[in-house]
């Protein structure tokens, strides 16, 4: 009986256990599980949100304060200018006079007493800029604030020099937005370097810096410039934390002789960042930028660059509130990048790919840059480095040619081009502008220690490009991707060698509601197994707008072949959307692009480089043509076709296909190159229609007459199918030949 009793008591708890994952398992359970999880997903969203909705409030309201005092100064001044108009006496009355005082640069800064003393003043002007009304700030056009915005931006009106500023909430701590912030190269591209020479400890924990700062040339045709500062790092009364710094007086630094003849000396009035903690979580970001950056000594026609507020609010005050943004989101987890790449290492690509190019477009002595001549003012600059190029915070992986590196740089004016639509151009029609050749020699000095020009294949770019995208930025002003071109050997016998170029590319301001001040492509061969520390030897375009838009309207053109090729009253219209703006829109275009070399091929490689360059800018400048809101809604036909050079090359391939394929020539004088044989082409008394194999033949291009003869426009040409010509015999027949016609491509070209 002990053993049956002891039987049924245990039974229960058997029949407990097998009957619980049955009700775990349920239905309506799991769907309760997931409901509850998803509640507090929901919870926890509407939270944050509501946190970053105080904080925001408390920043308007902030803000709000000071538009009032700003009100009530100026209804003062007003009422003393009355006064004084209705008084002239007063004017010359001596006791009016103020006080005059010694400027705070100007005082003596060789004793900690001194740099105190300008430390204490520093901080209270950039506080009066920053939450008060030292300035008289006005938002910037194209910034709209709310929950959901980047911020508040406001750039100068009327001050001395160019200012801006921006507010906003970062959801990390003060003191990790305070050491991003400090670090200065990190986040401002146009840094490269900053040094500080000498810490002092100040009141309240705080410190006081020596900074020598210099920054990058913006374009060949400028110096660069450097900055000699005082930085002073302290907590304010409220636990606020305060970066404030300004110039100070003489020619202190590190500036060595060899390098002093190409900085100019800039004056950085007292700017700064405030980062105050907020009750939710996060931080609310104050940042200034005040700056003199002697436009007197640069060119009439590049002096925007250096008089407007609003380029310094792009490339400095907003870039440093989206640059503590992304470390924000990527910390957070928010951000996923392909690849399983980390953040931190693609951000570093990034850095090194523009860190390149500017040292290329700079080429400072110290870093063993040397101009071996030019034939003009306007025409392309040679430089030669003999030292490695040093771009990896691995010393061992620094590339280091046999030779050196050559760098090619041009500069040109450009008149009515939207810079972004031309950027993009160039990144996404890379054949019509670049020679595979050279993408190739580039490429095998990479793998290779001898990188000898005429030891090269000569190969051919088969026109395909892939984009793979690594990475972008928060508001996708900065796309960072990986580009492969295809390429083919032009004999049979060379087929195995054929071989595809992979580039690491940095895209900057492409996306169609880009208001940046630079417009980017730089690009960079690395090997197809892509290390982390892949050495970069950096080449690309730049292009920065002249006269800066206020309306930050983007221009919505396309780059599509066909709308650009069509008559009448399409590309009127066209033209006609395109804003005024853009037909006077004035920007420079920097070209520069770096070659290995051996010693005994300098001049060589030296003039292979200046030729390169030069065909470059003549690529550039037709299609520049071609995208100019002023230029493009031409209505005469043959202008039209001429001013598109995709145009010209997609004829140029048909002929030579034609002629391969059939042993005759399509049009006579075959050999015809640009206008004349688009010209021939489009006006040819048959019919031509091209298509291209995919998963269906489409048609991509025909001349005047095939466009007839199917009664459609070059526009909807490409929606046609070829089996849609066709009836049901003849889509038989198609079908049955293409296998055929696939079969005697693949003979013709192994390497596909």
């Amino acid at each position: 009986m002990a053993k049956t009793h002891s039987a049924l008591v245990i039974l229960p708890f058997l029949c407990f256990f097998l009957i619980c994952p049955l009700l775990l398992n349920s239905p309506s359970i799991v769907h309760g599980v997931r409901c509850r999880d998803k509640q507090r997903k929901e919870s926890s969203r509407l939270q944050a949100v509501n946190r970053k909705l105080t904080a925001m409030n408390k920043l308007l309201m902030e803000e709000n304060e000071r538009l009032q005092k700003q009100v009530s100064q100026l209804v003062h001044e007003n009422a003393y200018m009355k006064q004084q108009l209705q008084n002239p006496s007063l004017a010359n009355d001596a006791s009016c006079e103020s006080n005059v005082t010694t400027p705070a640069n100007l005082r003596d800064a060789s004793n900690p007493s001194g740099l105190l003393s300008i430390a204490e003043e520093t901080l209270t002007e950039f506080l009066s800029k920053a939450t008060g009304t030292a300035i008289d700030w006005v938002q910037m056009p194209g910034m709209k604030p709310g929950p959901d915005s980047f911020g508040i931006v406001t750039v100068s009106h009327g001050c001395r020099g160019v200012a801006a500023r921006a507010c906003g909430l970062v959801n990390l701590e003060p003191t990790k937005i305070v050491e991003i912030l400090k670090d200065r190269p990190c986040w401002f591209r146009d840094c490269r370097s900053a040094e500080v020479f000498t810490m002092l400890p100040a009141g309240n924990g705080g410190t006081i810096e020596l900074v020598y700062m210099q920054m990058y040339a913006p374009t060949t045709l400028v110096p660069a410039r450097d900055f000699w500062t005082l930085r002073y790092t302290t907590t304010l009364e409220d636990g606020s934390l305060v970066v404030c710094e300004r110039s100070l007086s003489g020619s202190g630094g590190g500036q060595s002789t060899a390098t002093i003849q190409q900085f100019v000396r800039a004056e950085m009035l007292p700017s700064g960042y405030l980062v105050r903690q907020c009750e939710g979580g996060g931080s609310i970001v104050r940042i200034v930028d005040h700056l003199d950056l002697d436009a007197w000594s640069v060119p009439e026609v590049l002096r925007p660059l250096y008089e407007s507020s609003r380029v310094v609010a792009q490339k400095m005050t907003t870039a440093a509130l989206r640059y503590i943004r992304q470390i924000a989101q990527e910390t957070s987890g928010e951000v996923v990048y392909a690849l399983g790449r980390q953040p931190a290492v693609l951000r570093t690509f990034s850095q090194r790919l523009s860190r390149g190019f500017n040292d290329a477009i700079s080429g400072f002595n110290d870093d063993g840059w040397s101009v071996m001549g030019g034939d003009g003012i306007e025409d392309v600059i040679i430089a030669c480095n003999s030292k490695k190029i040093r771009n990896s915070s691995n010393p061992a992986s620094a590339f280091g040619a046999p030779g050196g590196i050559i760098c090619a740089k041009a500069s040109m004016l450009l008149q009515s081009v939207p810079p972004a639509v031309l950027v993009r151009f160039l990144r996404e029609h890379r054949s019509e502008w670049a020679d595979y050749n050279f993408d190739a020699y580039s490429a095998s000095a990479l793998k290779t220690s001898p990188c000898s020009l005429p030891g090269l294949r000569p190969m051919r770019f088969s026109g395909s490009q892939i984009i793979m995208p690594l990475a972008h930025t928060v508001e996708n002003e900065e796309i960072l991707e990986v580009v492969r071109l295809e390429g083919q050997a032009l004999t049979h016998d060379e087929g195995v060698l054929s071989r595809d170029i992979h580039l690491l590319q940095l895209c900057t301001g492409i996306d169609e509601k880009s208001m940046g001040s630079c417009f980017q492509l730089v690009f960079a061969p690395v090997d197809e197994l892509f290390p982390d520390d892949a050495p970069l030897i950096s080449s690309g375009f730049r292009v920065i707008p002249l006269d800066i838009k206020t309306d930050g309207v983007p221009s919505g053109r396309t780059l599509d072949l066909a709308s650009s090729l069509e008559v009448g009253t399409t590309a009127q219209h066209a033209s006609g959307d395109g804003s005024q703006d853009d037909c006077n829109l004035r920007s420079v275009l920097t070209i520069a692009f770096q070659f290995p070399y051996e010693i005994h091929l300098q001049d060589s490689v030296a003039a292979m480089a200046r030729q390169y360059v030069r065909s470059i800018v003549s690529a550039v400048q037709r299609v520049s043509m071609a995208i100019s809101p002023s230029l493009s809604g031409l209505s005469t036909r043959p202008k039209i076709i001429s001013g598109f050079p995709e145009a010209a090359t997609l004829v140029r391939w048909i002929c030579q296909s034609y002629q391969y394929h059939l042993g005759v020539d399509l049009v006579s004088h075959s050999d015809e190159a640009g206008e004349s044989l688009l010209r021939m082409f489009w006006d040819h008394q048959d019919a031509v229609l091209c298509c291209s194999f995919k998963e269906k033949p489409v048609f991509t291009f025909g001349n005047q007459m095939g466009i007839d003869m199917l009664e459609t426009t070059l526009i909807a040409l490409q929606d046609l199918t070829l089996d849609k010509i066709f009836d049901e015999a003849g889509r038989k027949a198609l079908h049955a030949e293409i296998p055929k016609l696939m079969e005697q491509v693949q003979l013709l070209n192994p390497s596909m």
